[in-house]
């Protein structure tokens, strides 16, 4: 019988939404797709850095570029009693200039920013670890909504990010599934902690993929609408 995540999954724990400016493109479906990264990342800045075996949604690794202090690791920012943002620069970020001045021209606050090194896996395989993030632990009340966003590093067009809305129980909903394809450069932001999500990684050599946390907020909704692509 396949995998299907019950009520006493983790993630079930999580609240979809709390008292929180959320960025208006996002409240409708809980992702929107940007257009593709322009210009060129050399692959050193992402193949050179210092990696961690640190498991989330597969067989993963992970090279932290800006993390709660300064310090490379991965946990997560409430293990130094602050919410996913006010990060900093680790010493991984000076070998990736292009990754980084991208994302301070999102020109907002940001937390936890990480290379993801993710294993190949089927749809079966993946689903296994299908999840929803808690990305607000510690954020105080009235201030912004932390989403994240992608930026895709190999071009893996046959592997996608899996998505679903919940149920009246806080499960999976199928009818919701959206699948967002991964070719090289694609862009997205994603409010992962409403949604479950996992990527279907379909090709043999391992995916690699830019991951920010952002604080939601008006100057980062005006970076979204500036980044979707023009209506036709």
């Amino acid at each position: 019988m396949s995998f299907w995540p019950t009520t006493e999954h983790w993630s079930v724990a999580i609240p979809e939404r709390t008292n929180h400016y959320i960025c208006p493109s996002l409240e409708k479906d809980g992702f929107v797709l940007l257009t593709p990264f322009e210009g060129d990342i050399p692959v050193e800045e992402w193949e050179s850095l210092e990696y961690f075996d640190w498991k989330s949604g597969g067989d993963t690794n992970f090279a932290p570029l800006a993390s709660a202090d300064g310090e490379l690791e991965c946990r997560g920012f409430w293990d130094k009693g602050k919410p996913d943002k006010d990060a900093m620069w680790t010493v991984n970020a000076e070998k990736a200039p292009t990754l980084r001045r991208y994302v301070d021209s999102i020109g907002a606050n940001f937390g936890r920013v990480r290379i993801i090194k993710l294993e190949p896996a089927t749809h079966e395989e993946a689903l296994r670890s299908f999840h929803r993030d808690d990305n607000n632990r510690l954020n105080p009340e009235g201030e912004g909504w932390v989403l994240r966003t992608w930026v895709e590093l190999t071009d893996d067009p046959d592997s996608y990010m899996l998505l679903m809305d919940l149920d009246e129980n806080r499960l999976p909903d199928p009818s919701t599934e959206r699948r967002v394809p991964l070719p090289k450069n694609s862009r997205f932001v994603v409010d992962t902690q409403r949604l479950w999500h996992v990527v279907v990684h379909r090709h043999a050599h391992p995916r690699y993929a830019l991951i920010t946390s952002v604080e939601s907020s008006p100057q980062f909704e005006q970076w979204i609408q500036s980044q979707v692509p023009a209506l036709v």
